[in-house]
């Protein structure tokens, strides 16, 4: 028996109520759960807390998957797993975050308005950053924190029959939005600016940018959600 098809035989058991063969499973694939929670670490919670609810995400994984999915179990947990921590981390309140992450995020704040006044226009991550003497993935993780999820088809405007999603921004025609847009992907780091170009411009899936980058498909979906948070702040 393959490796695949006693997985298969474990997930049948354990549907079948064999609480054993669900022991086993779960532990068969904790490491892949503590892979995922390390993607968000730096968020203001704790790793064990993450992990609890990674294995939750792996156990409901282990109860949904159709044993006629003709796909690895891997494949399919992991996108359950993810689904687990971010709603977590969605529905977690404030009171959640560290303090060092909401000072920083309250210092920052301060500082747009110290420095907006100074420049006579919003200041750039990268400018905040310098001022605050801290880098710029510390600012971004931090204002993170206390912010609302945002997500590519959040509405940003709504009236007169009209809506603009944060999506439509990146693909606008209007010159001075080009403008804007074109000094902001200038403070990308060279990555984030590929993933860019060739989901928004080439058009690809993040399945296809992930192939040609290299790297997981969650990864350019955690990158690119990073990316229009950072757009959003500098246009």
């Amino acid at each position: 028996m393959t490796l695949m098809e006693q997985t298969r035989d474990l997930i049948l058991r354990s549907q079948s109520g064999d609480l054993d063969a669900r022991s086993i499973l779960v532990e068969q694939n904790l490491p892949l759960v503590a892979s995922i929670v390390r993607r968000f670490l730096y968020r203001g919670f704790e790793y064990d807390d993450l992990f609890q609810v990674g294995a939750l995400g792996l156990i409901k994984a282990i109860q949904d998957f159709d044993l006629e999915y003709n796909v690895r179990f891997s494949t399919y947990a992991v996108p359950k797993i993810i689904g687990e921590i971010k709603r977590y981390i969605r529905e977690s309140s404030m009171i959640r975050i560290s303090r060092s992450l909401r000072e920083l995020a309250s210092r920052a704040i301060g500082a747009k308005d110290h420095l907006a006044n100074e420049l006579g226009r919003s200041p750039t991550i990268s400018e905040l950053a310098t001022y605050l003497n801290v880098s710029r993935e510390e600012l971004v993780t931090a204002l993170d924190a206390v912010a609302p999820v945002q997500y590519l088809h959040d509405t940003i405007y709504e009236g007169d029959g009209d809506r603009l999603e944060l999506e439509d921004l990146l693909s606008v025609e209007d010159n001075e939005q080009q403008m804007l847009l074109k000094n902001a992907l200038k403070n990308l780091d060279p990555q984030s600016r590929r993933i860019v170009l060739l989901r928004y411009f080439a058009e690809k899936s993040q399945t296809e940018v992930a192939k040609v980058l290299g790297i997981s498909q969650a990864q350019v979906s955690r990158i690119e959600q990073r990316i229009v948070r950072e757009l959003r702040h500098e246009i």
